[in-house]
């Protein structure tokens, strides 16, 4: 049953649009845990908020679920996926990353963990970014 759900759920997310935001969240459950670098939610409410700010703040945001992954042993679902958008200040940002993505016995998520590299949203921003570039740079293996 959850591997269905997941695949049901990644088809959804891949074509996330500001009027297809209902549409996943009635897939998640009430008390939906959600993180990623930036935020730290619960419930479906807060979930919805999340995504419709997603597509206020951002550019054409735009999501592609690369790979779909069931692990049975662990009953966790796995998605691969890019991320654009058009952010203030940063511009274009493209973003590769993945989700792990738990079910209740209802079949509905209950947990969608995003894992990604928040740097490159960082190192655009103007004076912070100039710092971390600086940074790197002097940790990097480049630098003698």
């Amino acid at each position: 049953m959850s591997e269905a759900a997941l695949e049901r759920y990644a088809t959804t997310f891949a074509n996330l649009t500001p009027d297809t935001v209902d549409e996943l969240c009635a897939l998640v459950s009430e008390g939906v845990y959600f993180k990623d670098p930036f935020n730290d939610i619960q419930g479906r409410q807060a979930f919805k908020h999340l995504l419709l700010d997603m597509f206020e703040r951002a550019g054409r945001p735009a999501f592609s679920v690369d790979t779909i992954c069931w692990h049975q042993a662990s009953e966790t679902g796995w998605l691969r996926w890019h991320f654009r958008a058009d952010l203030p200040v940063i511009g274009r940002l493209e973003v590769e990353g993945c989700s792990r993505v738990l079910f209740d016995a209802h079949g509905q998520v209950s947990t969608h963990m995003d894992y990604w590299d928040s740097a490159p949203v960082y190192l655009k921003l103007p004076l912070i970014g100039r710092l971390l570039r600086g940074v790197r740079h002097r940790i990097s293996s480049q630098a003698s």
